[in-house]
């Protein structure tokens, strides 16, 4: 089986956001959101778009700059808590 890096995907509350890929990026996208309906890990086919949402999440979740810059960011200003998520 194959061990992907995005399991199931959860129903959130969207946000509207319009971007443009290169061709070649979509044409992963569907690629993995074919493999991920195979491998079991979706129940029902999954649309490349609703892939990018999670790949960016867990990009950033694993980015240790990222962190700690926003670790550091969010100290810097005075009884404002970082907000997770």
């Amino acid at each position: 089986m194959t061990k992907l890096k995005l399991g199931p995907l959860e129903d959130d509350k969207p946000v509207k956001l319009t971007i443009e890929l290169p061709a070649a990026v979509f044409r992963s996208l569907k690629s993995y959101a074919e493999i991920l309906t195979r491998s079991g890990e979706a129940t029902t086919p999954t649309e490349p778009a609703k892939l990018i949402a999670p790949m960016i999440e867990r990009f950033m979740a694993t980015d240790r700059a990222f962190a700690k810059a926003r670790r550091s960011a969010a100290q810097s200003v005075p009884g404002v808590a970082e907000r997770s998520g």
